[in-house]
């Protein structure tokens, strides 16, 4: 270490052995060093509102992805349980003599249940007769000519449509209305 080095280091009670501007020196050395503290300070605080609005984006990200992922898992479990709801239509409707009445109320009450929970979870249950065919919502399974109903009119539905947030889980297998020799019937063919 050199003498000065030693001076500017060690305090000196009398004051004399200083010489005059290394206290301006090292005043201004401290204004400096301020100075780089402070703006180490502004740039740390910059750094952590950085930081917290990628955390707070990351955390609005991952709760978003996780809705949308219970959605995928919700729409899943209810594609899979249309075919149930299927079964119990087809058995409702296929024993209506009295001898199976008190089945018939039970399986009843089962299938209503099942309706509402299915309407509870936000499925929407579409039954588009007399709307006009929507290629999105619905599958033409057959078509008949007639002029009694305007062309493109759903006549009959086979199986309803399921629509879950707006997507359609199933379309619905329908009739269509078409016009004898009109220009649907050259496009459908």
């Amino acid at each position: 270490m050199s003498e000065q080095e030693i001076k500017i280091n060690v305090p000196n009670d009398e004051g004399s052995g200083q010489p005059e501007d290394s206290q301006s020196t090292g005043s201004s050395g401290e204004e400096s060093q301020v100075k780089k503290l402070s703006a180490d300070l502004a740039d740390l605080q910059q750094t952590l509102l950085r930081r917290q609005a990628d955390f707070e984006n990351y955390r609005k990200r991952i709760e978003k992805e996780r809705a949308e992922d219970s959605k995928r898992a919700t729409a899943r479990l209810v594609e899979s349980l249309i075919p149930i709801v299927d079964g119990f239509e087809h058995a409702l409707a296929a024993h209506k003599e009295d001898e199976y009445a008190s089945y018939r109320k039970g399986f009843e009450l089962i299938y209503k249940q099942l309706l509402d929970n299915l309407a509870k979870l936000g499925v929407e249950r579409v039954e588009p007769l007399g709307a006009l065919f929507d290629p999105h919502t619905h599958q033409a399974m057959d078509r008949a000519e007639t002029t009694e109903h305007p062309d493109g009119t759903i006549l009959e539905v086979f199986q309803p449509a399921y629509v879950y947030n707006g997507r359609v889980l199933r379309p619905a297998l329908v009739r269509v209305a078409v016009h004898p020799g009109g220009a649907s019937n050259k496009a459908v063919n």
